[in-house]
Order: C-alpha cells, then sequence, then structure tokens
C-alpha cells in the first residue's frame, strides 16, 4: 500500500498576528493558507478538512478572506481525476468554519467522520456562535439524522479508530476539546495532519515566541481547553510523527521532538511527496548555534 498525501489550499485568510500566536505582533497582519489534505493510493480517497463555506464568514472576526476558483475543493479533486462523489470518507479534524463550512458540498452518500466530542462541541455554544456557525452545525446535524451520511469517532486518547486501512485518528484536544489527528503509515513514519494544535512552526516550534524553555512551544491565540492541554497535544504530536503536517502552515519533518525541516513548495503541488524525508530543507540546529 503506497498512500500519498496532497495538501491543498482552499482559501486564504489575513488577520491580526497575535490572533494565531498568544501576545504575538498585535497590530501586525499576517496572511495563512487554509489547508485540506487528499489522501490517495488507499482503499479510497479521504479528504481530510473542507475549508469554508464562503470567505464572508470571516468578516465577523475582522479578518479577510480569499477563495478563488483555483482553491475550491472542486478545482482540486479534478487535479487527481476525483469528483465529490468519488471520496470515500471526508474527515473534519474539528468543526470551525475553515475545517468544516464545505461539508455541505458533498452528496450525502459521502459520509462526513468526526469526533463525537466535537459535535457536543459544535451544539453547546463553548466558543459561540462564530467559530461554530449555525450552517455548518446544522448540516452536521442534519447528516446525524440521515442513514449513512455521518461517522462518530469515540476515540478518548486510550486508542485510535482506523478510518481505512493505513489511516487512523487519536483524539489530541488541545485546540478545541473534540480535535483530532488524522494518522497517515508511509514508509518513513507517521504522517501527522494535526488540525489547529500548531499555526505557525517558526513562532511556535522552531524558535518559540516567548517561550525560554528548552524544547518548550508557544501556544496559539485561539482554543477552547487549557494552555496545558495545548502544549500536552503539541508535544504528544512531536513525541509519535516523522511528518507534521498543520492545517495553516507547510509540512514539517519531525525527530526526536523536534522540527528538523519544512517542505516549502508541498502545498497545491500533486508533484510534492510530503512523506519523503529526502525532500525537506533541513533547519539549523538551534541548540548548537545557542551554545
Amino acid at each position: 500500500m503506497s498512500l500519498k498525501i496532497h495538501p491543498i489550499n482552499l482559501g486564504n485568510i489575513t488577520m491580526d498576528a497575535s490572533g494565531l500566536v498568544l501576545f504575538r505582533g498585535p497590530g501586525m497582519t499576517t496572511t495563512i493558507p487554509t489547508l485540506g489534505f487528499l489522501i490517495t493510493g488507499g482503499e479510497g480517497p479521504v479528504l481530510v478538512d473542507t475549508g469554508p463555506r464562503n470567505v464572508q464568514q470571516y468578516a465577523e472576526f475582522g479578518f479577510l478572506g480569499e477563495q478563488t476558483p483555483e482553491m475550491t475543493i472542486e478545482h482540486h479533486l479534478a487535479r487527481h481525476g476525483l469528483r465529490m462523489g468519488d471520496l470515500r470518507y471526508v474527515v473534519n479534524t474539528h468543526a470551525h468554519i475553515d475545517h468544516a463550512g464545505g461539508n455541505d458540498r458533498f452528496p450525502l452518500s459521502v459520509p462526513i467522520a468526526i469526533a463525537r466530542r466535537e459535535m457536543q462541541a459544535a451544539a453547546s455554544g463553548v466558543m459561540g456562535s462564530a467559530m461554530y456557525t449555525a450552517a455548518d452545525t446544522k448540516h452536521l446535524i442534519d447528516r446525524l439524522h440521515t442513514r449513512g451520511a455521518l461517522r462518530l469517532f469515540d476515540v478518548d486518547g486510550s486508542f485510535e479508530e482506523e478510518v481505512i486501512p493505513g489511516v487512523a485518528v487519536r483524539l489530541t484536544g488541545g485546540h478545541t476539546d473534540g480535535s483530532i489527528s488524522v494518522l497517515v503509515e508511509t514508509d518513513e513514519g507517521i504522517a501527522n495532519i494535526c488540525g489547529d494544535i500548531v499555526y505557525d512552526l517558526k513562532d511556535q516550534l522552531i524558535t518559540p515566541h516567548l517561550d525560554r524553555n528548552h524544547m518548550e512551544p508557544t501556544v496559539t491565540a485561539n482554543r477552547s481547553t487549557t494552555i496545558l492541554a495545548e502544549k500536552t497535544a503539541i508535544k504528544r504530536a512531536l513525541a509519535g510523527s516523522r511528518f507534521l503536517l498543520p492545517s495553516h502552515d507547510v509540512p514539517a519533518l519531525v525527530s526526536g521532538g523536534r522540527v528538523v525541516g519544512l517542505l516549502e513548495n508541498a502545498i497545491s503541488n500533486p508533484a510534492a511527496d510530503v512523506t519523503a524525508a529526502a525532500g525537506y530543507a533541513p533547519l539549523a540546529d538551534t541548540r548548537k548555534a545557542a551554545a
């Protein structure tokens, strides 16, 4: 089995830099991609996350959104010879507007898969009605009452649940109580599609903003759990993964619990191989630099 992972850009967001990394550059803006991940080569194609329903939703936060025709799900699938109804599953790492907004574009014959804890969070109002919109949450509930249209994961941190052979999910928490990682088996180790437990690799993990302890990650500025829960989720992902694939940054190569390389040209590039360590640009060893 040779599984391939394709990071695809489903839209850009321009926002205040401090909204991503805690206390970083308030008043400064930054632009980030909103990524989905298409997994091919297995029992059936799987898409992880679906981007926003529309970019106008971001205005409530004061964000500027962009989604060109080349950033649509349909466009990306067509580049791989696929249509919406060809997918085996659509998996949501969590149900925020930039991850579950495109769910309603898929026919009910394609199951949406999400952690039950995240369904509960979406309907609970824990982060208000902006991050979990009425339209996105209602679509998930409609699927809940349609035979075969929704799959619920009951991962609790003690086990992983298989999606298809070679692809599993585990509960990570950290960003939201029901956030999951999608774990893909590769020849060189686990590729962890980690959702939003990390937004910015450089300022959170490589040269952490404000954190002085050795190998201590800086947390995001957007979570529904505790700071400790987010730090734990980040460290667990780094400890067990060879490749870390965040939803708003480039793929990272991991070794010894640290990011040691980046793959800058991977997003929306069907030719890029995110599961081949040799393609990653190595980073300088900051431990030696500090000495």
